[in-house]
C-alpha cells in the first residue's frame, strides 16, 4: 500500500504480498483500509472480500499492538481495561517545583508527548525551561531521575542562571541528592542545516546512551524564520517549510513516544492583525459611491436626466468592480422610492444586461467557521470575547506546527501601571516598567483540560532568584 511501510514498519507483508501490488496500483492507504466497507475495496481493487477482510483484521491488530492496547500482548493487559490506579502508575511528569503550576498541568509536563511553551519576549519562557533542566534529574514523582539535552537555536545555556536557581530554590535546600550542572548536556544549532543533522542523527546516539528524560529545544521558531523568510519569500518557500515543520514534528514525537522522554520547545508569537470587514456592514461606502449634493437624491447612480452618457457608464463600471465581499451583503442597485425610470436609465440598464452575468456566489460562511474565530482557540490569545483585537498574538509557524504539539502552554504578560511601579531613566528622562504580571494558561493537551476564556483559571506567577512561584490570591488581593 501507499503508506503502510511508514505507519507500520514492522507490519508482516509476506502473507499478503499478492495483494499489496492491486492496492498500490489503486492507491488505497492505510485510513481507508480501516474505514472504507469490504465492498468498496473489493470493488476498488478487484480482490477477494474475504481477503481483504483479513487484511484489514491484520492491519487492525498490528496498530493495536503499536498503540499499547491490545489484549494479544503477553503480560500485558490492554490499556482500554485497567483501572485508573494502573493507569495512574505508567502516568510520568516532570515538575515545575510550584505546587499550582503542576495541579494546573494535571502534575507537570508529561512524558511521551511534544510540549509547548510559547509567549512573548520577557513572559518567562526560559525560567521555564531551565526549572524543567533542574526538575528532571529529581526522583519520581516529581523528577524522573534522568539528565536533560539543551538544544539552543538563539542564545547559550545560562549556566549562571541555573547555578543561581539551584542555590536560591527552597525546594533543593532539603535533598540529599541535589541536581547537578552535570547532568545537563547542551548544543547549539545556528542554522537549519545543523539542527536537522543534530535532530536525526546526534540525539538519538545522546539519548540512548545517556538515557536522557527531557529534550528542550529552544526556540523552535528561530531558524525556520531565518531561513524561510529571508528577502520576503516565505509565500514561495511555503510548502517546502511545512514538509520540514511536519517532518520534525514526526521526529520529536518518535523520540518521545519511543523512550519515554518529555520534549518541550520554546516558541515565539507574532502579532494577529484582524480581518476588516468589507461592505455595508463596515460603515464604509462602496468604490462606486457617488458625491451628492443636499437637494439632490442619494443614489448611487447619477440622475439620468442631468447626466451624460460618459457618466452613466462610468457609474455602471464602478459598479461593477465592487468588491466581492460587499456584494454579498448587498442586492442589486434598486432606483429609490417613486423614482420614475427613463428612456437613458433603461437603455443603461438594457446595456448592463447584454453583459454575462457572473456565475451565483455560495452564501457566506457562518463566523463560527470563519479561521479567524477558530484561530483563537488553539493560539491561546483571543478567546476572550470582550479582548482587545488589537494585542492579540498568534504563535509562529502558523498551523502546520500547531498540529504537531501534543500540548500547548501559554505565557501571558500585561505590565503594571502606577507610580510605584515605574522607575526614571536618569540618561534619557524617561520611565521604564518596573514590573509585569504573568500568568500560565493551558491552551490545549492531552492529559488535562484546558483553561477557560482569557485568564480565567489561569495561574499567576512571578519570576524569582529561584525560579517559578506563583501568587497566592490572598497576596493578589494586598
Amino acid at each position: 500500500m501507499t503508506d503502510l511501510s511508514r505507519v507500520l514498519p514492522g507490519f508482516p507483508t509476506a502473507p499478503y504480498a499478492r495483494l499489496l501490488p492491486a492496492l498500490e496500483n489503486s492507491k488505497v492507504t492505510t485510513a481507508e483500509l480501516l474505514t472504507l466497507d469490504i465492498a468498496d475495496l473489493g470493488k476498488r481493487t478487484k480482490l477477494p472480500l474475504l481477503d481483504l477482510k483479513r487484511l484489514c483484521n491484520a492491519v487492525l491488530e498490528a496498530l493495536h499492538v503499536d498503540l499499547g492496547v491490545s489484549e494479544k500482548q503477553p503480560g500485558k493487559p490492554s490499556a482500554l481495561k485497567q483501572t485508573a490506579s494502573g493507569l495512574a502508575q505508567r502516568w510520568s511528569t516532570i515538575s515545575t517545583l510550584d505546587e499550582s503550576l503542576d495541579r494546573a498541568l494535571g502534575g507537570g509536563v508529561p512524558t511521551g508527548y511534544v510540549t509547548e511553551i510559547v509567549g512573548e519576549s520577557g513572559a518567562g519562557k526560559t525560567q521555564f525551561l531551565l526549572t524543567m533542566l533542574l526538575a528532571v534529574q529529581l526522583p519520581p514523582p516529581h523528577g524522573l531521575g534522568r539528565p536533560a539535552l539543551y538544544i539552543s537555536t538563539e542564545a547559550p545555556l545560562s549556566t549562571k542562571r541555573l547555578a543561581q536557581m539551584l542555590n536560591s530554590n527552597p525546594f533543593f535546600k532539603d535533598l540529599d541528592k541535589k541536581p547537578t550542572l552535570d547532568r545537563i548536556m547542551s548544543t547549539a544549532t545556528p542554522d537549519l542545516e545543523s539542527q536537522e543533522h543534530i535532530l536525526q542523527y546526534q540525539v538519538p546516539v545522546q539519548v540512548e546512551r545517556y538515557n536522557v528524560g527531557l529534550i528542550v529545544l529552544d526556540s523552535v521558531a528561530a531558524n525556520y524564520r531565518a531561513e524561510y523568510e529571508r528577502g520576503g519569500s516565505l509565500g514561495s518557500n511555503m510548502a517546502a517549510r511545512s514538509a520540514d515543520l511536519i517532518r520534525m514534528g514526526h521526529l520529536l514525537h518518535d523520540l518521545a513516544r519511543r523512550h519515554n522522554l518529555a520534549v518541550v520547545v520554546a516558541n515565539q508569537v507574532m502579532d494577529r492583525i484582524p480581518s476588516s470587514t468589507n461592505g455595508s456592514n463596515s460603515g464604509t461606502p462602496g468604490i462606486f459611491a457617488i458625491k451628492t449634493s443636499a437637494d439632490t437624491p442619494k443614489s448611487p447612480l447619477p440622475d439620468a436626466a442631468h447626466s451624460t452618457t460618459t457618466e452613466l457608464i462610468a457609474a455602471s463600471v464602478r459598479m461593477t468592480q465592487d468588491s466581492p465581499l460587499a456584494s454579498r451583503s448587498r442586492g442589486p442597485w434598486q432606483p429609490p422610492p417613486g423614482a420614475e425610470p427613463t428612456s437613458s436609465l433603461a437603455d443603461m440598464v438594457d446595456m448592463r444586461s447584454s453583459m454575462p452575468e457572473p456565475p451565483p456566489e455560495d452564501p457566506p460562511a457562518p463566523p463560527s467557521l470563519l479561521f479567524d474565530h477558530q484561530n483563537r482557540w488553539v493560539t491561546g490569545w483571543g478567546d476572550d470575547p470582550y479582548a482587545d483585537p488589537n494585542n492579540f498574538k498568534t504563535p509562529t509557524l502558523g498551523l502546520v506546527w500547531s498540529t504537531q504539539v501534543a500540548a500547548r502552554i501559554a505565557l501571558l504578560k500585561r505590565p503594571v501601571y502606577g507610580r510605584k511601579d515605574v522607575i526614571e531613566d536618569e540618561e534619557t528622562g524617561g520611565v521604564a516598567l518596573r514590573h509585569w504580571r504573568r500568568w500560565m494558561k493551558v491552551v490545549f493537551a492531552p492529559h488535562v483540560p484546558g483553561t477557560g476564556q482569557g485568564l480565567d483559571g489561569a495561574v499567576e506567577f512571578e519570576v524569582n532568584m529561584g525560579g517559578l512561584k506563583s501568587i497566592e490570591k490572598d497576596k493578589k488581593k494586598e
